[in-house]
């Protein structure tokens, strides 16, 4: 990949709608190249999707939960039990695996505290292997970007 592969992903991290010529324009290549350019890096699995950023408090889901998990037991099988059952509730967004306190890093949305609550106790709680569940809730967004920085 190089500098220009990376200049079509960032316009396209922008803005995603962009016809092929006007991010040709963007880039400064002629269509045929940036289109082939950018099917290239479809073909790769460079770009993995087209997808629309969605206003989180309009769509009804205003509040944003970080949700730090430690598992009772650090084996292959408990992680893979917890990581497979994770995978399969809808309100967890993003789910990192973290070095230091906590073994897992949820970023939930939900429409309020009661939601918040049913989340915990009936879809973390039933899942095995938890020792603990820290929470956090965010008071406000900082800064949220989808375009990665250049390198």
């Amino acid at each position: 990949m190089d500098r220009i592969d990376r200049h079509i992903l960032r316009e396209l991290q922008a803005h995603g709608r962009l016809t092929n010529n006007e991010l040709a324009e963007r880039v400064n290549l002629s269509p045929s190249p940036c289109l082939r350019r950018m099917r290239n890096l479809e073909k790769k699995g460079v770009i993995k999707g087209y997808t629309a950023q969605i206003d989180q408090k309009a769509y009804g889901l205003p509040i944003t939960v970080f949700v730090h998990i430690r598992l009772d037991e650090h084996s292959t099988a408990s992680s893979k039990k917890f990581e497979e059952a994770i995978k399969r509730v809808d309100e967890v967004l993003d789910c990192y695996l973290m070095t230091g306190n906590c073994d897992y890093l949820l970023r939930v949305l939900v429409k309020d505290l009661e939601a918040y609550e049913d989340f915990v106790r009936n879809r973390l709680h039933p899942i095995p292997g938890i020792a603990s569940i820290d929470t956090s809730f965010a008071f406000g967004v900082i800064k949220h970007s989808k375009i990665y920085p250049e390198i």
